[in-house]
This record gives structure tokens, C-alpha cells and sequence, in this order.
């Protein structure tokens, strides 16, 4: 039987939305369309004469090299990052799932770091990896590694690639185990029957029932990589050594914040945006049909 919620007065529903719609229009709608109409203007070093460009800044951000080679590294960190993250997070999560002796408390443990700033967690791995006293850093260099992520932009780009997805395991573990969780044990049952294997159950049967948490884990994930990881490059690289950290979010702030080039950072922002918008759109197109609800 639908039940279904009505109610006797047809203004109450507006007033119960309206603080969550007046939030949004606040803190995300009123700042894009900010950003929108900076990235249209251009301003004097001085903040004092303001003038209209049309697609100016556009066009000089995507004839920028260095811009485009930052575009490449986000490409690759948010990739990295989102794959690292959920790979480890199901794995976690399915080890988390069996019945062992105080599952109870490994599970609290796994969820801690999601309660971490993404700059202090930054600075933990800064202070495993230091290239003088960080004690991975000195067990790589009795391994014949000479790590030091200040000089080395691959190294470094590996650094806050390990850091940021360490940062959105917890968050991840969560959701696949509540996932894992509400798989029929019966299911389970009826295949060990049929003789298939740990493996093979995992494969064919709990995978393929976690597609709407994996589809649901991308889409958050990839936002994550693109928007939220600032304070974790900024907290390890701050872009460096050169350019080989810096992704578009951290550009976008380097070019505002530090340079005040007001325009080209709104610029950079909404084709951030737009490209964000796309990303998810085309995994909702690609992805969405291979997934059942």
C-alpha cells in the first residue's frame, strides 16, 4: 500500500523548504552568479577602473600553456584520487563485513580520519614523507629511494594523490559497507551452494549489487578531488616543486587570492564549474544505464 504525506495546508510544504532553498540560493547560486559576472570584467592593478570584456579572459585562460598543463594535472590527481580512495575503501569495507572479533572497534577506528581537516591530515603525511626527518621518507632511503617530494614533482603529485585519498577512505567505507550490508545473506548462500567461490561471489553477485553505491561514490568522489582538496595541496606543495601540484582549484586561488587577477580566477572558476557539471553528466549518461536500482 502507498502511503503517501498531505498536507491540509498548501503554504506549509514552501515554508518547510525555504530555509534549505534559501541556504542554497545564498552560499551556492548567489556566489556563481558572482563568479559569473567577474569573469566577464577585468579590473586595473589598483581595484579602481573596472571594465567589461566579454570573453576576454576566456579566451587568454585557454590560450595559457600553464593553464592547460594544470588542467592535465587535475585530470590525473582527481583519477587517481577517486580510484585509490574507493579501491581501498571496498576493500576495507568487505574485510570489515565478515565476522571477526571486534569488528565493532576496527570499524569506528576506519571511520576516524574522515573527522580530520584536509590541512592537518596533509601536514601527518608531510611529517611521514619530510625528506630529513620523516621516518617513510628515512625507510625509503635505507631502501636505496632517495625520496624528497620538495624537488621532485612526481613525487610530490604521489604525495598529495596518497594524502587526498586517505582523507575520503573513511567517507567511502561507510557507504560500501552499508551497501555490503544490505546484500541478502540468502543470495550468498544459494551461490556458495552452487559451488561458486569467494572470488566469483564477490564478482558476479556483490559487485554488481554495490553499482548504485559505486555510481553514487564517483560522482562525489570526483567533486571531492576537484573542489575539497585545497587545503591538502596547499597544507603539502602549495603547487610545487614548480607547477607539478597545481590543479585548477589551486590556480584559481593563486591567481585571485595571491595575484588579484580578479577576472582570469572568476574565469577559471566557472569552467571549473562547467567542467565538473560535465564530468557528471556524461557518467550519468554512460554509467547510468549499466546500473540497476
Amino acid at each position: 500500500m502507498d502511503r503517501r504525506v498531505v498536507f491540509s495546508d498548501r503554504l506549509l510544504p514552501y515554508l518547510l523548504l525555504l530555509p534549505q532553498l534559501a541556504i542554497t540560493a545564498v552560499f551556492f547560486y548567489w556566489p556563481a552568479a558572482q563568479a559569473v559576472r567577474q569573469s566577464v570584467l577585468r579590473q586595473d592593478a589598483f581595484g579602481i577602473r573596472t571594465q567589461f570584456v566579454w570573453f576576454e579572459n576566456f579566451q587568454d585562460l585557454l590560450d595559457d600553456p600553464n593553464w592547460r598543463a594544470s588542467a592535465l594535472t587535475t585530470l590525473v590527481f582527481s583519477g587517481a584520487v577517486a580510484f585509490l580512495a574507493m579501491a581501498i575503501a571496498l576493500l576495507l569495507a568487505v574485510l570489515a563485513d565478515r565476522d571477526l572479533r571486534g569488528r565493532g572497534a576496527w570499524r569506528t577506528l576506519l571511520i576516524w580520519p574522515y573527522a580530520l581537516a584536509p590541512a592537518i591530515a596533509a601536514l601527518l603525511w608531510g611529517f611521514m614523507f619530510h625528506p630529513s626527518i620523516g621516518l617513510v621518507a628515512r625507510a625509503l632511503g635505507q631502501l636505496g629511494i632517495a625520496w624528497d617530494h620538495k624537488i621532485n614533482g612526481g613525487q610530490a603529485l604521489l604525495l598529495v594523490i596518497v594524502a587526498a585519498a586517505w582523507k575520503q577512505v573513511s567517507y567511502n567505507f561507510i557507504f560500501f559497507l552499508a551497501g555490503l550490508q544490505a546484500i541478502p545473506r540468502s543470495v550468498l548462500e544459494a551461490a556458495s551452494i552452487d559451488g561458486a567461490g569467494g572470488t566469483r561471489r564477490f564478482w558476479t553477485i556483490v559487485f554488481p549489487l554495490l553499482a548504485p553505491t559505486t555510481f553514487f561514490l564517483l560522482a562525489v568522489n570526483l567533486v571531492y578531488a576537484f573542489f575539497d582538496t585545497f587545503g591538502t595541496i596547499h597544507a603539502l606543495t602549495q603547487g610545487g616543486p614548480g607547477k607539478a601540484t597545481e590543479t585548477l582549484i589551486y590556480r584559481a586561488y593563486l591567481d585571485g587570492v595571491v595575484n588579484l587577477n580578479l577576472g582570469a580566477s572568476a574565469a577559471q572558476s566557472v569552467v571549473l564549474m562547467l567542467l565538473v557539471i560535465g564530468l557528471t553528466a556524461l557518467q550519468f549518461r554512460a554509467l547510468d544505464r549499466k546500473v540497476h536500482y
